[in-house]
């Protein structure tokens, strides 16, 4: 298994396995997948990564801009996905391990994640890979009719922003 650089020739599968999650009911607000270029313009240029075994992408991994404000700069949301029949075999660790690589390589200082309650494995896999729980937003929106809490994570870079 390789983890590399996503490209947009790859959009089928990630729209695909984005699909997956949506269905669960506890990975996203979401309720269908974006255009390639409306995902394009929400998520940050760099630090978007897909894991592929035999040319068969399992899982990816990308960041959003958190704010649209300077200050923030140094900020993104985490945004990880495993293709149904992929889960619980380590790749979302694999990703994650390479995407706090990258986000550091990017001059990122906090990665932060908005989890599910329900979304037990993302909040082990968040706590395995040293993000803090912060908070919770009750209430914040609503899917499908029922309003959702949303727990905050966030890992702080011990090499970027250290200063």
């Amino acid at each position: 298994m390789i983890v590399r650089t996503m490209n947009a020739s790859d959009w089928e599968d990630v729209s695909r396995i984005y699909l997956e999650g949506i269905a669960t009911g506890f990975a996203t607000f979401e309720t269908k997948a974006p255009s390639y270029d409306q995902w394009d313009s929400a998520h940050t240029k760099q630090c978007r990564l897909v894991a592929e075994s035999d040319g068969e992408i399992l899982g990816w991994a990308a960041l959003s801009p958190v704010s649209s404000r300077c200050v923030y700069g140094g900020v993104g949301e985490v945004s990880v996905y495993i293709s149904d029949k992929s889960r619980g075999k380590g790749i979302g660790k694999l990703l994650m391990q390479h995407l706090i690589e990258e986000s550091e390589k990017a001059g990122l200082w906090t990665i932060q994640s908005g989890i599910f309650p329900e979304n037990t494995a993302s909040i082990k896999l968040h706590e395995k890979a040293g993000f803090r729980y912060i908070g919770k937003r009750e209430r914040v929106g609503k899917i499908h009719g029922i309003w959702k809490d949303n727990l905050l994570f966030e890992r702080r870079s011990s090499k970027i922003g250290i200063d």
